[in-house]
Formats: structure tokens, sequence, C-alpha cells
């Protein structure tokens, strides 16, 4: 049985991509970390339109290595292929953009862990498993790694799987040209033209640019290049051609290019061409390999392109394929791809990592309530906030689904710690007390400092308002969220809004939905909604509609808890439970409210405080859990 639609081979680095465009490389000032390698690109960009993608390569066994590994499975990647290697480093690559024409870039590739691969690396069992396998030229400029390569593709035919070529030539990393031309695209090389032109046969799909059907076929004429590498091979031969998009040829080469099949392209805004060959075979992939014609293959292909292009990165750049097919509904509205507003939410949102179906979240950023109690300081906050974190990570064991919200200014050590512990993590912005909203000063100038935030942490914010609020007020508190959220969305943050209309002003069943409503009308896309339990079935509806009317792709909602008694959280999570919309809940001081009060005033141990907060927390997973349970079998 097939499990896999497509296995990649080859080349696996990190990225250092430059934030300063039109900069010099030398000039750079910081950069954004992505993977990278046309076949991990490859295999992303696959994975997110909606094929069973792997990955064959080899990553150091350190920190670059392991990003690589996490962020291939959050791409939904399949990893088994991935070997770790204890003795070279993973590969790096520093790159630019200076204009539409030129992309300075470094390779660090000596000696490299993907460059180790070897024939051991190959196994039969994991070839036979996939309908195609997909190789890339560099792979081949080593006799290590070709013969790796030759085994995997003569399995592949073994096996019944197509094959498919990625050309790929980078004059550089076949010895062709120094490490300070890694923009150089094209040097003559009659060893380089042998090399793979031996290999030509094994190949049912081969895709390149001009350029790099010159260096196949052995000649500059790009039509006498095509009629060369079809002389040893008859595989189906797809020419990029650039803006002018790309073209197909199943039979014998004819005089022109134009002559070949081709697809629609899309007249869009060059703002980053490194990348964009991978975002091209991969919507290719799916094209070919859903058994569509090469016109419809080629219009996938162009358009992810188009999309990679347009936008910063490599891999974060490829669509999903409900953006594809939105794009390719829709068309153009504008050639500069990454300022539609429309398309860059959509592409944000179908685009997001992590399963989090069901949410268990201990909240304890509460800052003002810690500091009125008896006992209090900053040092005993602290602690304290770490007891939770432990009572939390007791509760959860490994298990998915729960979560925290958690301060920095009290709570930073737990904070901190609960990074990459598998928990899902919220962090206050607003400055507790005051009204209208204000903003912790932390945050910056602009909330210049959510650069410094961790990655897995989510904005969240807390917005007193109602629909009969003052439209100054009103305007006011809008204008802050909407910059927040903006600064989260720059930083490539989750964004999280809570309100609590009920302290404002009497609620009905169309309060929460109103306010729902104004938010988005503003330009305002949480991931994710945080709101006081509803007292009807209506309002929950009401809320639900509001949210996926303007944006189906939400994360959803959490309830929160307001300092509820545990029975009357019981009540409403039994409504709220009855959506889908909801994921689960936001609770905090009924949880660790008595138990922080004891504990300041020294009359509860550490351990005591942690027992007290892992049973009432495990209390409230609990009756979430039946609750949802529950209303799953009543709808069934």
């Amino acid at each position: 049985m097939k499990t896999l639609d497509v296995i990649t081979i080859g080349r696996s680095s990190v990225d250092l991509y430059g934030q300063q465009v039109g900069g010099r490389l030398e000039d750079m000032g910081s950069f954004a970390k992505y993977i990278g390698g046309s076949p991990t690109n490859i295999a992303c960009g696959t994975a997110r339109l909606g094929l069973r993608s792997a990955v064959i390569t080899r990553v150091g066994d350190e920190h670059m290595g392991r990003f690589i590994r996490e962020q291939l499975q959050r791409e939904g990647v399949d990893t088994q292929g991935v070997a770790t290697d204890p003795e070279r480093l993973t590969a790096l690559v520093i790159l630019g953009i200076r204009d539409e024409d030129s992309f300075p870039l470094i390779f660090y590739r000596e000696n490299c862990a993907d460059m180790a691969l070897t024939e051991a690396d190959i196994a039969e069992d994991f070839i036979a498993s996939s309908r195609s396998v997909l190789a890339t030229g560099t792979h081949l400029s080593n006799p290590r790694t070709e013969a790796a390569v030759l085994k995997a593709l003569n399995l592949a035919r073994k096996h019944g799987a197509q094959t498919a070529l990625d050309i790929d030539y980078r004059p550089n990393l076949w010895g062709m040209a120094g490490h300070g031309d890694g923009e150089s695209r094209f040097v003559e090389s009659a060893a380089v033209t042998a090399k793979l032109q031996s290999t030509l046969h094994l190949f049912d799909l081969i895709v390149g640019t001009e350029e790099e059907f010159h260096i196949a076929g052995g000649t500059t004429d790009t039509i006498a290049a095509l009629r060369a590498v079809r002389a040893v091979t008859n595989a189906t031969l797809i020419c990029k051609r650039g803006a002018s998009g790309a073209v197909a040829f199943t039979g014998a080469i004819p005089s022109s290019l134009d002559e070949g099949e081709a697809g629609p392209g899309f007249p869009i805004e060059v703002f980053n061409v490194l990348g964009a060959g991978d975002g091209f075979f991969s919507g290719l992939l799916k094209g070919w390999l859903d058994g569509e014609d090469w016109p419809t293959a080629l219009k996938y292909a162009n358009a992810c392109g188009a999309f990679a292009v347009s936008r910063h990165g490599c891999t974060p750049a490829y669509p999903s394929l409900t953006e594809l097919e939105f794009f390719l509904k829709r068309g153009i509205i504008r050639p500069d791809l990454r300022h539609d507003q429309k398309l860059e939410q959509l592409h944000w949102s179908t685009n997001r990592h992590g399963d989090w179906s069901t949410m268990r979240v201990f909240a304890f950023d509460h800052r003002i309530q810690l500091e009125k109690m008896d006992g209090y300081t900053l040092e005993k906050g602290g602690a304290f906030k770490e007891l939770c974190l432990a009572a939390t990570l007791q509760v959860a064991d490994g298990k998915p689904g729960y979560g925290i919200l958690c301060d920095n200014r009290i709570g930073r050590r737990a904070l901190h710690k609960a990074s990459g512990t598998g928990l899902w993590i919220a962090r206050p912005c607003e400055w507790p007390g005051p009204w209208p909203l204000e903003l912790e000063p932390e945050l910056g100038l602009d909330n210049g400092k959510l650069s410094e935030w961790a990655r897995d942490n989510v904005v969240k914010l807390l917005c007193f308002c109602h629909p009969d609020d003052d439209a100054e007020i009103r305007l006011q508190q809008e204008e802050t969220v909407k910059r927040l959220y903006q600064a989260a969305r720059r930083n490539g943050l989750e964004f999280l809004l809570e309100i609590i209309p009920s302290k404002r002003g009497p609620v009905d069943d169309q309060t929460t939905a109103t306010l729902i409503r104004q938010f988005y009308s503003i330009g305002v896309y949480p991931d994710w909604w945080k709101l006081e339990p509803l007292r009807s079935p209506a309002a929950w509806q009401n809320a639900i509609t509001a949210i996926t009317d303007n944006d189906p792709h939400t994360r959803g909602i959490v309830v929160l808890g307001l300092d509820a008694p545990e029975a009357d959280l019981a009540a409403s999570f039994q409504i709220a439970a009855g959506f889908d919309l909801v994921k689960g809940f936001a609770v905090g001081r009924t949880i660790f409210g008595e138990v922080a009060a004891a504990w300041m005033k020294g009359e509860l141990s550490d351990d005591a405080a942690i027992a007290q907060m892992a049973e009432r927390y495990q209390r409230l997973c609990d009756i979430w859990d039946r609750a949802r349970s529950a209303a799953e079998e009543a709808a069934a």
C-alpha cells in the first residue's frame, strides 16, 4: 500500500534571510530563520497542498538540525527518512533581497550533514511506500550522495513509483564557482553535463530553467539543449521561462518553446525569486500526482511560483491548498500579493501549526490579584507562578491539549520554563486595571518589543468593552487593539482577544456578537477569542456566527472563568461544549485563588500548593471533557 505521495531526497539547510530589503548582504542587521534546501522546501510545499510527503536527508545533532526536524513535523512532512549525523553540522545559507534581479547568498556547506547521505540511508520499504521519488541535481555532484540517489531511483522504479528530477543547478555547489558567487545560476561545464546526462534516463519528469537545461543539454541554445536531453530520456520535460510561465514537452521537441503545452501565468510583482522554483515544483507535483493534464498542472505550478516570488522566505511563502484554490477562483486583486490583505489573512490562517482542537488552559497571568494578597512580594509571586506551572505539567503529563496563560512581569521564570514543554502558552499585554485599555509598558514603542518574544507565545489582550461605550472611548480602544494585533502579525505571533462586556453594562444574546463584528470591521482577525460564559445557546450561536461569517479559519474560542465557583463553571461548560468552535476553557482563580492566599501567608508548603492546584485543575479538565463527550454523543 502506498502511504506516501512523494519522497524528496537531498539538501536540507537553515536559511537566514536578511530582513533589510534593498540593502547589501554586508549591511544586514537582522535575519529571519527558515528551513531551506530544494528537496526540503518541496516536501513542505507539497504537504501544504495536501500531498503526503517525506524527505530523505541528514541534519546535524545540534539546535539547527533539531529545528529542521521539528519544523518539518509542524509542516506535516514525514521525517522517518531524516537521519541525524553526529559528526557534521547542519548546512546553513545566508541570503538577502537586494532588488528584483539581485539576491546575494552564501552557502555554508563544507562537509555538512546532508552531503554525508549514503546508500545506507535509503531503505527499500520506505521507498516502496511512496507513489513518487524526487531528486535534485546537487546530490549528483558527489559520489557518495550520488550513490544514495541512484539507489533510491532504482528502488522507486522497481516498486512502480514515478521519478522526478529538479535539475537545480548551483555552479558553486558543483565546484564551478567561488563561495561569493552563490547567486550564479550558470557556468558551462562538460563534466557536469556528462554527469547529468548519465542519469536522465532514470526519470519520468525533469524540470529546469532554460539555463538548467543548457547545462543538462550541453549547449546554450535552449531548443538544442532540450533535444539533447530528449535524446537520452523519454521523460516529460518542463522548461521554466520566468515571467513567461513554463512549457511541457511529452514527445519530440519542436522548433519553438511556444509550441509546448502551457498553463496560464500570473502577472505579479517580483519581490523574491529565491525558492520560487521549489514552490513551482510543489504545485506541479500536486497536479501531476492528481492526474491532471499538463496545462492544469502548470497552472498550479505557476500560481505557487507566483506566491513564492511575492513573499519573504521560501517555505513560508508557499500556499495552502485552500489558499491556492481561493486565488485561482478569485484572481489577482493587486500584483504585490504580500499586500493583498484577504489573501495574506488566508495564508496566515490556513498555514498555522499545531493541533489545538482541545484547550484546557490554566490561566495564572493575574497580577493585581496576587499583588493585593497578604504576604505578597515580587519574588514570592514569581515562585508561586512556578508552582502553577508545575501543577499544569503534572496534569498534562505530556499529553496534548493543555496550556497556560502567564505574564512576563511576575511570572517570567515560569513563562520561560514553559517554552518547549508542549504546552500552549499565551502572554498578556494589557496593563491591569485602567479603563480605557492601556498596554504593558514592556511592549515598547509601537509594540516593538514583541520581536523579543518566544515564537510559541500567543499575544493575549483583555479588553473591557460594550456596544454602548462612548464613541470616543470605543475608537481609542479599537486603535490600541489594532496596533497590537498588527504588531503580532509582523512578528509571526498568534493573537488572542478577550472581551468582557458584562463589566461595562447589561448583556443580552446579541451583545458579544455585536462586539465581535465591530473588531472584524476594523481589520482585527484574532486567532483565538476568549469569551465570558454566555447565558444561552442563542448567545453562543450568535457569537459563533459573527466569527465564522468573517473568519471561517479561526482557531476557536476558549471560555474564561471570572472566578466563578466550580459548579457554575460546570453549568457553563455544558452549554459551551455543544458548539464545536468552543475548544475549551481558560480558568485561573477558581484553580489558584484560595491556594495562593494560603501559600503567600506561609500556611501551605510548595508541594501542598501544587497538589491542591493540580487536583482542582484536573477536576475542571474532567468536567470539560465529560461535557464535550456528552455533546458529541447527543449530536451523533
